[in-house]
């Protein structure tokens, strides 16, 4: 149970000698991060028998204390999956099958020699690009809602602890008035990523004032324009920071109860939320006198 922020930097402090999740490096000495993409289309190319077997390779090879394989959300480059990308040196794997596996472990893992040809090609007659970084689908981007994922393990809370999570709404609580956050809300021009763009602080503000005994925070996550996959991947690959922002905007209007809105199509994001709330509400971070306070 997380009752104090104490608490929550003990979990991040405790997972950072193993992973540095800001950088998405790992930080102990000798130690691979394996990221198997988990996320709708991975998952649809199956890579899930990719993950197992992963899993089975590496315990056949005695390799657990070497190699740890940790499932993500989506990476973006949905075409190119499966995808695996391996810590230290970021290097990305694409398009892997099952019987890809014993290779990577044996050459990759063991013998430290990459397996060029899962390496990404732009176009079959160039060089394979090594680092995840250097491809340019990935370098012409800027992460913002979706900085989180492919790093962390959505479905494991600690995680996101260790990735800064849950530390913007201890300090909402701890340190900050509904009112002032709300100002730096507006002051910061925060906008809806719907078609009519409309400033968050404004929407917070006027719930705020609005009468009533019982108010309520709804999180539309259904995506109903055509071809849009954002909200998916939030809560697919991240699902505990739409949790956290929720419970802020419920600080700062007064709200008691939230409602996420997602569509039955979406079965992983349903999954990995329900996991989410049920962890946060384990860990305290939902439900009654959050991090000791009245809220």
């Amino acid at each position: 149970m997380i009752k104090s922020l104490q608490d929550l930097k003990s979990i991040r402090d405790s997972r950072l000698p193993d992973i540095d999740l800001r950088s998405g490096k790992p930080a102990g000495e000798g130690v691979m991060h394996v990221m198997v993409c988990t996320g709708t289309g991975c998952t649809s190319s199956a890579s899930k028998p990719v993950l197992a077997e992963l899993d089975r390779q590496i315990k056949r090879q005695r390799l657990q204390d070497r190699v740890k394989v940790i499932k993500t959300g989506c990476f973006g480059f949905c075409k190119m999956g499966p995808i695996v990308v391996v810590h230290p040196g970021e290097i990305f794997y694409c398009l892997v099958e099952p019987s890809d596996v014993n290779e990577m472990v044996v050459e990759h893992f063991i013998n430290k020699r990459l397996v060029e040809r899962l390496l990404y090609r732009q176009d079959r007659d160039r060089q394979p690009v090594r680092r995840k970084s250097d491809i340019h689908f990935f370098r012409a981007q800027y992460r913002v809602a979706l900085h989180n994922c492919g790093l962390i393990n959505p479905e494991d809370i600690n995680e996101y602890i260790a990735a800064d999570g849950y530390f913007a709404l201890a300090d909402a609580l701890l340190n900050k008035r509904p009112a002032e956050i709300i100002d730096i809300i507006s002051a910061s021009g925060l906008r809806g990523r719907g078609g009519g763009g409309f400033p968050v602080g404004k929407k917070w503000s006027v719930a705020a004032a609005a009468e009533g005994a019982e108010k309520y925070v709804v999180c539309n996550a259904d995506e109903g324009d055509p071809g849009a996959f954002m909200d998916r991947s939030i809560l697919e690959g991240d699902p505990h920071s739409v949790l956290e922002a929720m419970t802020i905007a419920g600080y700062c209007i007064d709200a008691t109860t939230g409602y996420v809105y997602v569509r039955a199509e979406y079965p992983i994001a349903v999954d990995r939320l329900e996991k989410a709330i049920k962890q946060a509400r384990d860990a305290g971070l939902l439900g009654e006198n959050i991090l000791g306070k009245w809220f």
